[in-house]
């Protein structure tokens, strides 16, 4: 389109008043596009939605979106994410939220607001009264500027989702996060995947988990989270009444970590998603999880793909708690190296468990006769099994 196409696109808008949902998407209109769509923000009030994905949004196109914003008083989601915005841009982003009343969604994932734009966007959270979900990862933000961001959460009483995966943050800013999590009360997601944290900034974490009753979903995924880190949250777990999604995938839980928290599980009450995937997990963490799901009436769903020790022993320990787990719709058992025995001794389970409706084998050598198990047990029962072939899985 480019900036030609968003002024004609802008003087339509400027007259339009049904268009509710606008996506102009790898679209390269620029900062004089960004002008035009300006233009038009300013006196539409028909428009709620709008998407900017890679448009060559640099700071002066931010500046001219920011300054719609302080006017416009009808968009409510604004996603502007794979783009060339840096502090500056940030900056003026974050003036905008001081005023602005009626936005909700704010994606700026994959631009360069680096640590600087970051702190203007976190003096901004405590005075914005109507932001609930905004996305910051892969922004480089780093250690000192995530602080100030924690510092937000303890003012700001209306954002539920805050992402910052990807940021090169590590245990001095979970500390703030943690710290911001005793107090806030409002927060429900906090995405903070492929960083720095570990068992330290865990643990601060885990003892905020014990006094927060309002955050649901909780992503650690490839953090250097080790099994005391998986200690500390097996703790919280047996305390915490509101988590309900738990994600610590590709960390280093190991066999130890597992028994930790499938201790928890036996007490836990809430939580209903547990992703342990690629976290170094083998047949004695399987035995525990095992104990663990013969107890725990509330888990829903285990990934436990990519755990390349449990095999056939492993995969024995978890048919066995199928048969009598009443709760578990969803096992992800993907590359664990089973093979015939242990297909047989999952296949001998879904006789008679009545609740699993789907179980995840891809990537394992079961072959014809594992496969021959499961078509044989699936006459008799519904689950969803998904077999893929072992080729270029290993």
């Amino acid at each position: 389109m480019y900036a030609d196409g968003a002024q004609h696109l802008s003087n339509a808008l400027q007259h339009n008043m049904t268009l509710v949902t606008l996506n102009l998407k790898s679209n390269y209109i620029g900062a004089v596009g960004a002008q035009h769509m300006s233009d038009a923000l300013r006196h539409n009030t028909g428009l709620t939605t709008l998407y900017l994905e890679s448009n060559a949004i640099d700071d002066i196109a931010a500046q001219h979106y920011a300054n719609a914003l302080q006017h416009n008083t009808t968009l409510t989601t604004l996603d502007i994410h794979f783009n060339q915005i840096e502090h500056v841009g940030a900056e003026h982003l974050g003036d905008a939220l001081r005023h602005n009343t009626t936005l909700i969604i704010l994606n700026l994932e994959s631009n360069h607001i680096g640590p600087v734009g970051a702190q203007h966007l976190s003096d901004a959270l405590q005075y914005n009264k109507t932001l609930t979900i905004l996305n910051l990862g892969y922004n480089d933000i780093g250690d000192v500027a995530a602080q100030h961001l924690g510092d937000g959460l303890l003012y700001n009483t209306t954002l539920t989702t805050l992402n910052l995966r990807t940021n090169k943050i590590g245990d001095v800013t979970a500390r703030h996060l943690a710290d911001a999590l005793r107090y806030n009360t409002t927060l429900t997601t906090l995405e903070l995947q492929f960083n720095k944290i570990g068992d330290i900034g865990v643990q601060h974490l885990a003892d905020a988990l014990q006094r927060n009753a309002t955050l649901t979903t909780l992503d650690l995924q490839s953090n250097p989270i080790g099994e005391i880190g998986a200690q500390h949250l097996a703790h919280a777990l047996q305390h915490n009444t509101t988590l309900v999604t738990l994600n610590l995938s590709t960390n280093e839980i190991g066999d130890v970590g597992a028994q930790h928290l499938a201790y928890a599980l036996q007490h836990n009450t809430t939580l209903t998603t547990l992703e342990l995937a690629s976290s170094g997990i083998g047949y004695v963490g399987a035995q525990h999880l095992s104990d663990a799901l013969l107890h725990n009436t509330t888990l829903t769903t285990l990934v436990l793909q990519n755990s390349y020790q449990m095999g056939d022993v492993g995969a024995q320990h978890l048919a066995y708690a199928l048969q009598h787990n009443k709760t578990l719709t969803i096992l992800n058992l993907g590359n664990i190296r089973c093979e015939v025995v242990g297909a047989q001794h999952l296949a001998d389970a879904l006789r008679c468990n009545t609740t699993l409706t789907t179980l995840d084998l891809w990537c394992n050598d079961i072959g014809y006769v594992g496969g021959q198990h499961f078509s044989d047990a699936l006459q008799h029962n519904r689950v969803t099994v998904t077999i893929s072939s072992t080729v270029s899985c290993h």
